[in-house]
């Protein structure tokens, strides 16, 4: 068994220039891996990220601070993608009001599904993932969007610095050097070493009580990573269109009539989710149906034909990511019988 390498940096004598350590505000003292991979767990992720991208990040970076790093100019990527949505948006919506009647109509008719489907873009291509994630996490046990806290020791530019920022990373999103030493259990605490190689193992058939179950596991690991990211890159911008062709639907027309921003204005305002849910549903009733006005059959069958693509990708690419390929031929099991010595 090949032990992993700990994180001992808490038990050395760290020197500085001031007696006293700076006050801290990171919720981390070590890279912590985030395993309760629930929905509470992504959007608080998703909201420090987005937030730091907006103001911490690119302070640091028009600053010229020594501790920018590449993490946080690929976090700001966020920035100009809302900002172009929020363009795109309003160059077909934001002048409206200034266009004769026939003229707003007419812009109207463009620029309200336009919005709705940046809208349901970028919702149906972040969500669609979990139509791999999940399938392969319950064949597998693998789960590929699994995320840990990673702590970065900056340099001190100020006597008030926190000398520490915390990235957040997945476990598998290096594919040729993901983060095994945070899969291994904490012994300090009784837990077992391997115990979630060793779930893994069972869950693929390679049986129990594995002499050395993390290096069994670990190419099965790999390869399944390599495949989920090529079916989430593909099924996920197929799903992307789904949402924006649902936004393009004649059902969807009562909810732009709905539709409003006026929260002082109670009851327009919730009454609209009401009235978006139901044209929802009627939008992908008539996206799977055949388009009546067609003038081919192409474009009476482009609805469906799209949804069905889409499935299909998401279909094929969870049964060729759960299908393994590097399974060891031979493993070796603990005899129970035998006796050993422990050091």
């Amino acid at each position: 068994m090949i032990l992993p390498i700990r994180d001992y940096s808490e038990n050395c004598i760290k020197f500085g220039q001031n007696s006293v350590e700076p006050k801290k505000s990171e919720p981390y003292d070590k890279d912590t891996l985030l395993e309760n991979n629930n929905i509470s767990t992504r959007n608080r992720i998703s909201l420090e990220k987005t937030i730091k991208a907006f103001t911490v990040y690119p302070s640091r970076g028009l600053a010229g601070s020594k501790n920018s790093n590449f993490y946080e100019f690929l976090t700001m990527g966020i920035v100009p993608y809302l900002i172009g949505s929020g363009t795109l948006i309003g160059v077909f919506n934001g002048t409206n009001k200034v266009f004769p009647h026939f003229s707003k109509t007419k812009a109207q008719k463009l620029g309200h599904p336009m919005a709705l489907g940046v809208v349901l873009y970028g919702i149906f291509k972040q969500f669609s993932k979990n139509f791999i994630t999940y399938p392969v996490k319950w064949k597998t046990g693998v789960d590929t969007e699994l995320p840990y806290a990673k702590v970065n020791y900056r340099l001190q530019e100020s006597e008030k610095d926190d000398l520490t920022s915390t990235e957040y990373h997945k476990i598998g999103e290096s594919v040729d050097f993901p983060r095994w030493d945070l899969l291994y259990g904490d012994t300090s605490k009784g837990e077992k070493l391997n115990y979630r190689f060793d779930k893994i193992a069972k869950k693929n058939g390679l049986g129990e009580d594995l002499n050395d179950s993390d290096q069994e596991v670990k190419p099965i690991y790999k390869e399944i990573l390599v495949k989920t990211k090529l079916a989430k890159s593909i099924s996920s911008y197929l799903w992307a269109a789904v949402g924006v062709a649902l936004a393009f639907q004649k059902p969807m027309e009562p909810y732009f009539k709905a539709a409003t921003l006026k929260f002082w204005q109670p009851k327009e305002f919730f009454s609209q989710f009401k009235t978006f849910g139901e044209c929802f549903v009627d939008s992908w009733k008539s996206l799977c149906k055949a388009a009546p006005n067609a003038e081919n059959a192409f474009e009476k069958h482009a609805g469906k034909g799209l949804v069905g693509i889409a499935a299909l990708a998401t279909i094929l690419g969870v049964l060729n990511s759960v299908h393994i390929t590097n399974k060891p031929k031979h493993v070796d099991v603990i005899d129970k019988n035998k006796e050993s010595v422990v050091c």
